[in-house]
């Protein structure tokens, strides 16, 4: 079958849509075989070959060469040698049982299967797509509201219902405004890619700060830790690989324009960086910033500590709610238990004060 002007609507339809060429034949390939054996009733072992060099398709079909054969798909030693007198028992011979309709067929079977194939193509190449982008952020803007979502288009004609739970509550909800949001699951359904997005995830926070910071995308700074309350506050603990570059100034970047950068993005949410150290003194210290700290009992070993402070600075440390404690702590991996003064003397808690800790230290040193 001649078949220019099939190749060149192929050479369109990809330019078009935007598919590959080799997942289009691949449809056609299954159709057209169908149509051909379903006009010739026949259990031929076929296939369609393509030749767009040659502007051709062809029917093809491969026999297995017996001495006797007994199914379908095979062929007698003595009559395949009738076309290939070097062929032997155990290969295969091939033959072009292209009818001289096929033409025909082709034209009538490829229309039918473009009209289906193609809108399963699309959502495959959608749903490649937003696989990549699993785990990602992506923008996505506010096309339609009701009272348990709201409907983002993400772009590629693919459109998501995001939870108003997953929402932050200072989100400006409004038809055409732009959300930023975290890619949490991808799946392919019945009824074609679904994409699961979230404004409270913590990793949407990582990705802002990966997107502000250049240090951390070259991997000069690297995010250690991350605990986050949606649409309150963040911490993040920091370290650099390079001793001359600072990471929480880094993050903070210019007159903290990086920090509000992402604070912006989360519609104020407060995002705190802080230093990450091997040394639990330190990363206890720095992690509960701003809360003046007196002493730490580290036990290394179950990476828990105990924090004494100031009677007046036991409600400021523990945060309202708990939320400076437990972010503290999700951010730096160590369990926190804070104590005032008061408590650990009637607890009977012994400490020795961070300043004459550090004159141990300097002593040994």
């Amino acid at each position: 079958m001649k078949a220019k002007d099939f190749y060149k609507a192929l050479d369109l339809i990809v330019q078009e849509r935007g598919i590959k060429k080799e997942k289009i034949l691949e449809v056609l390939e299954r159709g057209m075989l169908n149509a051909f054996k379903k006009e010739y009733d026949s259990s031929e072992y076929a296939r369609i070959e393509f030749n767009e060099d040659k502007d051709e398709i062809k029917v093809m079909a491969d026999y297995l060469v017996v001495k006797e054969p007994e199914e379908s798909g095979e062929i007698s030693l003595e009559e395949a040698r009738e076309e290939k007198k070097t062929i032997k028992i155990g290969e295969t011979l091939t033959r072009d049982i292209t009818p001289k309709n096929f033409g025909r067929i082709a034209a009538v079977s490829a229309k039918q299967i473009l009209t289906q194939g193609l809108k399963q193509l699309e959502r495959e190449k959608i749903y490649d797509i937003f696989k990549e982008k699993e785990n990602e952020m992506v923008t996505g803007e506010i096309v339609g509201l009701n009272k348990d979502f709201v409907t983002l288009d993400l772009s590629h004609n693919l459109e998501t219902s995001l939870p108003r739970k997953e929402l932050l509550k200072s989100d400006e909800i409004r038809i055409g405004a732009k959300l930023k949001v975290y890619i949490t699951k991808v799946d392919m359904t019945t009824k074609g890619p679904k994409v699961f997005v979230s404004r409270t995830d913590r990793n949407l926070v990582k990705r802002l700060i990966e997107q502000v910071v250049p240090e951390i995308m070259d991997g000069t700074v690297e995010i250690m830790g991350l605990a986050r309350d949606a649409g309150s506050r963040s911490k993040i603990a920091v370290y650099s690989h390079d001793s001359n570059v600072d990471p929480v100034g880094a993050c903070l970047g210019r007159e903290s324009n990086r920090k509000k950068e992402v604070e912006e993005a989360l519609q104020g949410e407060r995002i705190s960086f802080y230093r990450w150290s091997s040394d639990p003194y330190e990363l206890i210290q720095d992690a509960l910033a701003p809360a003046t700290i007196i002493a730490i009992n580290p036990d290394k070993k179950e990476k828990t500590a105990v924090v004494i402070v100031e009677d007046q600075d036991f409600t400021g440390a523990i945060g309202s709610k708990g939320q400076n404690v437990r972010l503290a702590a999700q951010s730096s991996g160590w369990k926190i238990d804070i104590k005032s003064v008061s408590d650990a003397k009637e607890m009977g808690i012994n400490y020795t004060p961070l300043e004459e800790e550090r004159d141990t230290d300097e002593q040994e040193a």
